[in-house]
């Protein structure tokens, strides 16, 4: 379902302008120096929605800085706006917003500059003329390994069992390791640390099961075997 236009946009976000990264100023080797402490880890959620689970994830590890991105500048409006109230108007350190496209990721890190990449109910594109858009399709598995060093994390999270199937085949066909995989994330023992997105929450009251799985950073390019779970 597509947004609402949110009133005085624009003018919001100027007035949480201290959580935003503007896209222009995000530059190979720079995303650290946006936050208080840059010699802390970096993770990136790609595509942040209402900001639920970037803002729960900053408040459980201070010690990581977190950096959300989002293309929809309403949608993200409501995640800083959010942020903005869980941290009671104080100006959090480590958790900061950037409307940007992922397919750029490359452009806007280094190499081995992200430490975990989180991707939380992405937009499935079913149609297979729009498999290209996938976040788990092969091009965007390669810019999450320009940018993570080897072994680090993709943690990927879906109610749709199809995109969740195409995912594993993807990051076994691109070499990637895969372990903790669940087909039922709220029933299984990987649940107990699960931070929920807003999206997340809706639809397993409505019955549906939440898929993940933890994909690693591969070595080399011959594909690893799936260690499967549930």
């Amino acid at each position: 379902m597509r947004m609402r236009k949110k009133k005085h946009g624009d003018e919001r976000r100027a007035l949480l302008s201290h959580l935003m990264i503007a896209a222009d100023q995000l530059k190979p080797g720079t995303a650290k120096q946006f936050f208080a402490q840059p010699n802390r880890p970096l993770y990136l959620e790609i595509g942040c929605g209402k900001g639920d689970f970037v803002i729960g994830m900053a408040q459980r590890h201070p010690e990581w800085n977190f950096l959300a991105i989002e293309r929809v500048p309403d949608v993200i409006l409501c995640a800083m706006e959010k942020c903005d109230a869980a941290f009671l108007h104080e100006i959090p350190e480590n958790v900061r917003f950037c409307i940007a496209n992922a397919t750029l990721l490359t452009e806007y890190f280094t190499c081995g500059e992200v430490d975990g990449i989180f991707l939380n109910f992405s937009d499935p594109w079913p149609k297979a003329g729009h498999e290209k858009r996938r976040l788990t399709y092969a091009s965007f598995l390669s810019q999450y390994r320009t940018i993570m060093s080897p072994g680090k994390t993709v943690i990927f999270k879906t109610d749709n069992r199809g995109l969740f199937d195409y995912s594993l085949e993807s990051f076994a066909a691109n070499g990637w390791k895969m372990t903790d995989i669940t087909y039922d994330l709220h029933n299984s023992i990987y649940n107990e640390d699960n931070i929920q997105t807003e999206y997340e929450r809706n639809f397993s009251a409505k019955g549906f099961p939440i898929n993940r799985v933890v994909a690693h950073v591969p070595t080399d390019i011959q594909a690893d075997s799936a260690d499967t779970t549930d």
